[in-house]
């Protein structure tokens, strides 16, 4: 009809008709709080990611418990072991740091779920996802050492395993050593389409796995494509994943969009550090108001049809739902 009949503003006029007719829900139950766990004592911030640090096991068990507090229901650990080697030999120590860690955490706050990173180049001294050899990074090779990873993160406590390596064949792999071994019940969560990224450089300095030598570019995604994550997406449900994920999130909401209405499975979306250190950045300079940014950015997110929300403003956003 023409106007004046339709006038959409109808619908804008006062905070309660907005939220009849929201189209798009966040809330605390959609969050996920990525964390940083180091051997070294206390809490050390990250330069590059204000208000976020590495954690010593102690301090862990406090940030995991304000975050349950908070009614966030999972938290995925990345670790950072004391020694590196070529061959990322830390990543499969049963007693390596983040092994500790889960099983600290699942005593102390056991309803918390406990997701953890499976790729090897926070612990390689070459900061690649894969081994390496003659300068080159070696895709089966690497399969044997990311299932044996996962293992011993199942065999600690962890809820849920996340590959993040982009090796071709690993959920496939992950999946066979866990069933074999007595797990079949414990869920994949895939970074199927994880992109190569300037975005992630602030994680890089936290994690100290900056790339030694060349990049990236050899196992994750070229920015430029579309499709290919569709078909990232199905083999890897072909191969055992229970859910799967985007990295990063905001400057790939096209991407969410298409997974969303293409596959059935739970989707999860990495609003990953650069998209924090961003926010930060622009909060700092006066430019931006920090909450307004942080939930316009996680809305738009869900919008394009994430189920779950990995972001480092995970607390914050929590309070401001929650009002606390």
């Amino acid at each position: 009809m023409p106007f004046p009949l339709q006038r959409p503003r109808r619908l804008r006029q006062t905070p309660a008709i907005r939220r009849l007719v929201s189209e798009t829900e966040l809330s605390v139950g959609h969050l996920i709080l990525p964390l940083f766990v180091t051997h070294e004592k206390g809490r050390q911030e990250i330069t590059s990611m204000p208000g976020q640090y590495r954690l010593s096991i102690p301090a862990l068990i406090k940030e995991v418990e304000e975050a349950h507090q908070l009614g966030i229901p999972a938290v995925i650990l990345f670790g950072i072991p004391r020694i590196k080697d070529e061959y990322g030999s830390g990543a499969t120590d049963p007693n390596g740091i983040v092994q500790e860690a889960i099983r600290a955490v699942k005593d102390k706050t056991p309803e918390m779920l406990v997701i953890t990173d499976i790729c090897i180049d926070e612990y390689t001294s070459h900061g690649h996802c894969g081994l390496v050899k003659d300068g080159k990074i070696m895709n089966d090779d690497t399969l044997d050492v990311l299932s044996r990873m996962a293992l011993t993160h199942v065999q600690a406590g962890a809820d849920l395993v996340a590959p993040s390596d982009m090796m071709d064949g690993r959920v496939g792999a992950i999946r066979k050593a866990l069933d074999a071994n007595g797990y079949q019940e414990k869920p994949i969560l895939s970074y199927a389409a994880k992109y190569a990224s300037c975005f992630y450089a602030p994680f890089r300095e936290a994690a100290q796995s900056s790339p030694q030598f060349g990049d990236r570019k050899s196992y994750q995604m070229d920015p430029a494509n579309r499709r290919e994550a569709l078909r990232e997406v199905m083999l890897d449900i072909e191969e055992g994943a229970d859910m799967i994920m985007v990295k990063p999130a905001l400057p790939y909401l096209d991407i969410i969009s298409d997974i969303k209405r293409q596959f059935p499975l739970p989707l999860a979306a990495y609003q990953v550090s650069g998209e924090f250190s961003m926010i930060k950045a622009a909060v700092k300079l006066g430019y931006l108001d920090e909450s307004r940014a942080m939930m316009e950015t996680l809305i738009a997110i869900r919008r394009a049809g994430a189920d779950m929300i990995l972001t480092y403003f995970a607390k914050e956003a929590a309070r401001l739902i929650r009002n606390v």
